[in-house]
């Protein structure tokens, strides 16, 4: 045979057969007088069975494994490794499905960081009512932040926290008139000395619930250099007014 029939027979392209002569996979066959490769009926079933492996899902290196020899490698070992890989993959895949199903069956009420744990969803939904604030569209991006590389116990345990502590509108209302303090120090020019420095840090630091005191561990990606490139981000009264309330919210906790 030649390598369009032999391609044609297996149900392959010549490119494939081609790709596989070049990997080792398929021998060479002898050539004929004129320069052409003469197929045999042994080409075309190691070809088969190399089909056969890649549809079951089988990489080339394994393909490789199993056709070391004639024996073969112990197929029953090489699909019982593919079929725990796979159902890793099925199991990964339900997963994905059943958070996106959890993120559509809120009705289009999705926010705007998403797509983002249903803790952390539910939880800026529950803050999402109030004036339009830049200093909470920021902190709804640190959380979502934070939502993605925490570990899963610690983005849970600092859900709960700030869940448990914005539960009430009253809550809520609070909030925001932080938020509004800290919108308020937004001038580049304003003097870190300012008095309104003080009353935002003071607001903030009363604002944080004392469930977060025990947590140091919340997001271990985010240290020093997170919270410098997080203070530059802000103008420099608000930086120095989210310093003081981290430094009284510490204290409180002594």
């Amino acid at each position: 045979m030649r390598i369009g029939e032999l391609a044609v027979t297996v149900g392959v392209t010549t490119r494939t057969v081609r790709h596989y002569h070049h990997l080792g996979l398929l021998p060479e066959p002898e050539r004929r007088p004129n320069g052409y490769r003469d197929y045999t009926l042994r080409h075309a079933v190691v070809l088969a069975r190399i089909r056969r492996l890649t549809e079951l899902g089988l990489g080339l290196t394994e393909v490789r494994d199993v056709l070391a020899d004639d024996a073969g490698r112990d197929l029953t070992e090489v699909l019982e490794e593919l079929d725990a890989d796979l159902a890793r993959q099925e199991a990964a895949i339900r997963e994905r499905r059943d958070r996106l199903r959890a993120l559509l069956d809120r009705e289009g009420d999705l926010p705007a960081e998403g797509p983002v744990s249903p803790e952390l969803a539910a939880l800026l939904t529950g803050m999402a009512h109030g004036p339009e604030s830049p200093m909470a569209a920021r902190d709804r991006e640190v959380l979502a932040l934070i939502d993605t590389v925490a570990s899963p116990e610690s983005r849970q345990r600092l859900m709960a926290a700030l869940g448990s502590a914005f539960e009430t509108p009253a809550a809520v209302a609070r909030a925001h008139e932080v938020y509004a303090l800290l919108d308020a120090l937004a001038d580049a020019d304003l003097d870190v000395d300012d008095p309104r420095v003080d009353e935002a840090a003071r607001a903030l630091a009363d604002c944080l619930p004392d469930s977060l005191l025990p947590e140091t561990d919340l997001a271990p990606g985010l240290d020093d250099s997170f919270l410098r490139a997080l203070y530059a981000d802000v103008a420099p009264a608000q930086a120095e007014a989210i310093r003081r309330a981290m430094r009284m919210f510490t204290e409180r906790g002594r």
